[in-house]
């Protein structure tokens, strides 16, 4: 982790010298969730490929860029195309965007996903609330010896996701009539989608929904001392007894169908902020 802070440096001062407002705010947007981007009073756009040191972003419907500008009066960043590790990052790579963002200012990272729910009582659409997370993904951003210029080594997840951010997400749900629940989310590597099996199992261990992403950045954005949200869109239902198919195109359709509701959601927390 030593080479971090001078990554970290170097990509900063290249977004500085495009755009040099302080954000209060950093999202990253999940598979499917990229037309938030369109909604923001757009000041930059940055390519990954412009800025040293992030990797390129090659899920499907991950666009890869850096969009800056302004969202409920608010300066955010927004990552408009997340990295996965089933792409062949390491867990560094994948969460340097994040510790680049709270370089440049960031108080809230808000992380969205689209996620195979594992819960019964979820339906296709809804959305959930992130209030924990089991970490099966086989690496830690953290691990390497540590930079004490970033954060102590060690470090508490025991409330990695802010509580009272969950709490006001699932009321502002409620006033605008979207199915939202709290729940845990499991990370897995992938890219394959889960047996039937392993769907039974992960429901055992207590969690609500899966993916393939989240958790690197949750670790990191904790370890950077920023106040957490995550919500994932349930693009398929993982349930044991009644196998279905899943392939990523549904997955893409089902998040970007549901975006306007995160989208809701989102815009209401930025205007609490904003207060």
């Amino acid at each position: 982790m030593l080479q971090l802070s001078t990554q970290i440096e170097e990509a900063v001062r290249t977004i500085r010298q495009r755009w040099s407002a302080r954000p209060r705010v950093g999202l990253i947007l999940g598979t499917g969730l990229g037309g938030f981007a369109e909604h923001l009073e757009q000041e930059q756009i940055i390519r990954y490929e412009e800025i040293p040191h992030f990797p390129r972003s090659t899920a499907p419907g991950h666009k890869g860029r850096l969009v800056c500008g302004r969202a409920a009066g608010l300066s955010v960043m927004a990552m408009d195309g997340r990295l996965h590790r089933y792409e062949g990052y390491t867990a560094q790579q994948i969460t340097l965007p994040v510790r680049v963002m709270r370089a440049l200012g960031i108080e809230l990272l808000i992380v969205s996903s689209a996620a195979g729910g594992l819960n019964p009582a979820f339906a296709h659409g809804d959305l959930m609330v992130i209030e924990d997370h089991i970490n099966l993904l086989g690496d830690n951003p953290l691990v390497g010896i540590n930079d004490d210029r970033l954060a102590p080594r060690f470090l508490d997840m025991s409330q990695p996701y802010d509580p009272a951010l969950v709490a006001r997400s699932l009321e502002i749900a409620r006033r605008e009539q979207i199915m939202a629940h709290r729940g845990v989310y499991v990370a897995l590597c992938g890219p394959n989608y889960e047996t039937r099996a392993e769907y039974r199992m992960l429901r055992t261990l207590g969690g609500d929904a899966v993916g393939m992403s989240t958790v690197p950045e949750v670790i990191v954005a904790a370890h950077a001392g920023l106040r957490v949200l995550a919500l994932s869109v349930i693009t398929n239902l993982g349930l044991s007894s009644t196998p279905t198919v899943t392939d990523e195109h549904h997955v893409v359709e089902e998040a970007h169908a549901a975006e306007p509701k995160m989208r809701k959601i989102v815009l209401g927390i930025l205007a609490d902020m904003a207060c």
